[in-house]
This record gives structure tokens, C-alpha cells and sequence, in this order.
């Protein structure tokens, strides 16, 4: 049987309240369950921004993409671990489309 790996890409937003060591800390557990589970391409930090509208009554949030190579089954576990992690405010995952 031929083991299926697609390209993803994922965006996440960490409170902007959590002080900096608890955001490298999040940031850190992120890239380390991503890099155990498949091969991180790129980890891209874009610090704090100005939010679209409001979350939880917070304006601003700490951005990071990460580029990602892993088993489809893989995100269903991600987006567990992003839902029960204090700190999260959003995430999406996309599925890169191979040219």
C-alpha cells in the first residue's frame, strides 16, 4: 500500500497576552509535534499583528505559518491539540495543492 503525504499549510494566532517565554513555549510545542509527525518546511513567525475584529475581546494576536509535509491523518490530531491549548485563539490548516 502506498503511503499518502500531502503539503499543508498552517496558520496560527497565540494570545497576545501570554508573555514571551509562554509564546516560544507554544510556538516550540507546535513545530516539535509537527516535526514528529512529518517534515517542517518553513516556519514563518510574523509577531504580533492587529487582529481583523476582536477574539475574546483581544485586538491583537502573535501570527506563525508553518509549511509542512504529513500523513492526512496527522491534522485531525493537530487540530485536537490546537483546540484543548490554552493560548490558541485561532488556527486553520490548508491542503496545498501539488503542481
Amino acid at each position: 500500500m502506498v503511503e499518502v503525504i500531502n503539503k499543508y499549510e498552517t496558520i496560527f494566532i497565540i494570545d497576545s497576552t501570554k508573555t514571551e517565554e509562554e509564546t516560544v513555549a507554544l510556538v516550540d510545542k507546535f513545530k516539535s509535534l509537527i516535526s514528529d509527525n512529518g517534515e517542517i518546511e518553513s516556519v514563518d513567525e510574523w509577531g504580533r499583528r492587529r487582529l481583523a475584529y476582536p477574539i475574546n475581546d483581544l485586538t491583537e494576536g502573535y501570527y506563525v505559518l508553518v509549511n509542512y509535509s504529513a500523513k492526512p491523518d496527522f491534522i485531525r490530531e493537530l487540530e485536537r491539540v490546537f483546540g484543548i491549548t490554552d493560548g490558541i485563539l485561532r488556527q486553520i490548516t490548508i491542503k496545498k495543492n501539488e503542481k
